[in-house]
């Protein structure tokens, strides 16, 4: 049974954020530029969202018509656009792989495809998720991009459960886009910009408290230092 702030909770959550891209250029921007003027100090180097890439892997099993036909049409429900196909780019022996062989499908999402997507994301999908306990900050790359995985297509409210055979997982890649200045060009400062994109669109990141016992940024930045010191040294004795 619902609880007396339910359906104002529903409500806040339609009217506020109904369109990610009218908060983030309303609200989020103008915050970071405001409170972090040293870090952000024009409008153009506040990181912002620009593509999503959803991306599946079929395997050999890409060469079923019947199979390959169900998952772009499934593509297209969750995405709302038809993905492309993905092929070998060179073959592969031992894997029965030859060029130019179907493998997956993957799907670029921009504008407005790519904040619906998202706010679909955040605010229903991640729920449906059994256990789910946030996403790690160890997935960005160097680029200050982001890459998870979902390992079941059944999270998504457009994927009928009396229609999958299999279930199957997808990749997905959130690509920021940063005009950041060269003191600002290392990957740490990349990540960091990531992280506090994420942190404002409510994104579930589950481990931004271990950060917390460190008083400044310089201090985050010399354990990573050290973290890498180490990793070389023990591969340069193996």
């Amino acid at each position: 049974m619902l609880n007396q702030h339910s359906l104002e909770e529903i409500g806040d959550i339609y009217n506020l954020l109904e369109d990610i891209k009218k908060e983030y250029e309303k609200g989020i921007k103008p915050i970071l530029i405001q409170n972090s003027p040293s870090r952000f100090k024009n409008p153009h180097t506040v990181p912002k969202l620009k593509k999503i890439q959803i991306n599946r892997g079929l395997g050999l099993a890409a060469q079923n018509t019947n199979i390959l036909k169900k998952n772009i049409e499934e593509f297209e429900r969750i995405t709302g656009q038809k993905p492309t196909i993905t092929r070998a780019k060179k073959a592969i022996a031992g894997f029965k792989i030859r060029e130019n062989m179907e493998l997956g499908l993957s799907v670029t999402l921009r504008g407005e495809k790519m904040y619906a997507f998202l706010t679909k994301l955040l605010f229903f999908t991640f729920s449906q998720i059994r256990d789910f306990r946030g996403l790690s900050l160890r997935s960005f790359d160097k680029a200050g991009n982001y890459t998870f995985g979902l390992k079941e297509q059944l999270i998504f409210p457009e994927v009928n459960y009396d229609d999958v055979d299999q279930t199957q997982g997808v990749t997905i890649t959130i690509v920021l886009e940063q005009s950041s200045p060269k003191y600002q060009s290392k990957s740490i400062d990349k990540i960091l910009n990531g992280m506090i994109l994420f942190k404002f669109l409510r994104f579930p990141l589950n481990d931004c408290g271990y950060y917390d016992k460190y008083s400044s940024f310089s201090e985050v930045n010399q354990v990573w230092d050290r973290k890498k010191h180490l990793k070389r040294k023990r591969w340069s004795q193996e």
